[in-house]
């Protein structure tokens, strides 16, 4: 078996698990797909350390717009989607993941690897310690002005490391009395965006560097993209069934505990 196709096989075992989680706890793969695919990567020496990391990143986003797509589209058909507010949302993240995978490119990789673990160490005490209860206090909505700048903020941050944005987004907008359902609709059809512009940064700031003969365009790699998205997309529906039958809350705290022993790993790495 050549390396190519053993290095797809594993990434198809690994959009698998991602799919099924993300279906499950409602997270962006990723937190996943980042740390794994730098190991696989590494492991089968693609491309030189310093350049894993951010490969990684790119690789992630880009599988993210797939199934962040058939995501929006069930919420969509739910009615989950405020687009009242979304084209406001949304022109933010894409502005913020554009910037982001132009800058997170010329940046140093140690750099980047910090701001990824520190985010994810961040995002797992949230999962650790939040709660989904409505909170009794009511906040007003910021003029549009100012929510396409927090959520420019968010965008730039969530395509530096990789992720849909569903987890920075859906508490922003929870915070501003946005319904649950209707925050993680938005959020959904808003990792479209992040996933999409933040690619493109990445496509057009590694293409100088990668050749799409080497299986390359930009920082994106191919192969594994072809092998994460050729399963996660059937696995994700899987993990959203799967809610009504397993203890999400505590599988989510177990969850997040291993997200912390991620983040120290690439600390140290």
């Amino acid at each position: 078996m050549s390396d190519l196709l053993l290095l797809i096989i594993c990434c198809a075992v690994l959009g698998s698990g991602v799919g099924f989680l993300a279906g499950l706890l409602g997270i962006g793969g990723g937190l996943v797909i980042v740390p794994v695919l730098s190991s696989i990567l590494l492991y089968f020496a693609v491309l030189p350390p310093e350049q894993v990391i951010v490969a990684a990143i790119a690789t992630s986003l880009a599988s993210i717009l797939f199934t962040s797509t058939s995501s929006a589209i069930a919420h969509h058909k739910n009615g989950n989607v405020p687009w009242e507010l979304a084209p406001w949302i949304m022109t933010g993240v894409a502005l913020g993941a554009l910037i982001s995978g132009f800058l997170a490119a010329m940046l140093p990789e140690q750099i980047v690897r910090w701001v990824f673990a520190i985010s994810v160490v961040l995002i797992a005490l949230k999962m650790f310690f939040g709660n989904n209860k409505p909170t009794s206090d009511e906040r007003t909505m910021p003029n549009k002005g100012v929510l396409t700048g927090f959520t420019t903020l968010t965008g730039g941050l969530s395509a530096m490391i990789g992720i849909g944005g569903g987890a920075l987004l859906v508490p922003l907008l929870t915070f501003f009395s946005i319904d649950m359902k209707k925050a993680i609709g938005c959020a959904s059809a808003c990792g479209i965006v992040i996933a999409l512009f933040g690619s493109v940064g990445y496509i057009t700031s590694g293409s100088a560097q990668f050749a799409l003969a080497d299986g390359f365009a930009g920082f994106v790699y191919l192969p594994a993209l072809l092998g994460i998205v050729c399963t996660s997309w059937f696995t994700a529906p899987l993990g959203a069934k799967a809610t009504h039958h397993l203890p999400v809350p505590t599988i989510k705290k177990i969850f997040a505990g291993l997200l912390v022993v991620v983040a120290a790993n690439m600390m140290i790495a």
